[in-house]
């Protein structure tokens, strides 16, 4: 196959699957995220509220990593011109790297690490993710 080519139906609905699991994943990792500031600084009264701190407290921030990325790939799904296959499978690579927790990596990667451990809700929905994003193409390199 060659990866300039329009990308294949294939990987079009395994993108489109993983951008639906990845938004399971985010609104799991918001609500983890909202407990844990409820219990450290008091509830949060709405949802006008709630979205205030995920665009500006810090807390919050390092969730905007797997909000961006779906925003990329919302962005391929819906361009008027035809993706590339190349391009489509960047963004499942990205999805492998950016949901491999670490207790050394980015500050991502360190929190979802944190969270994984602290929540069986995000277990299953990273699992859902993992499962879906299978292993990377030896194709590619």
């Amino acid at each position: 196959m060659v990866f300039e080519d329009a990308v294949s139906p294939k990987t079009l609905e395994q993108l489109s699957n993983v951008r639906h699991s990845l938004l399971r994943l985010h609104k799991t990792l918001l609500e983890y995220q909202r407990r844990g500031y409820e219990r450290a600084g008091g509830e949060i009264a709405n949802s006008y509220q709630l979205l205030k701190l995920v665009l500006h407290d810090q807390l919050f921030a390092w969730l905007h990593h797997l909000s961006e990325l779906v925003v990329q790939i919302d962005e391929l799904l819906d361009s008027d011109e035809q993706p590339k296959e190349v391009e489509a499978l960047s963004l499942l690579d990205q999805a492998r790297f950016l949901i491999t927790p670490s207790e050394a990596g980015d500050e991502f990667q360190r929190r979802y690490f944190e969270s994984l451990q602290q929540s069986h809700d995000v277990v299953l929905a990273h699992s859902e993710v993992v499962k879906l994003l299978g292993k990377r193409s030896s194709q590619i390199h």
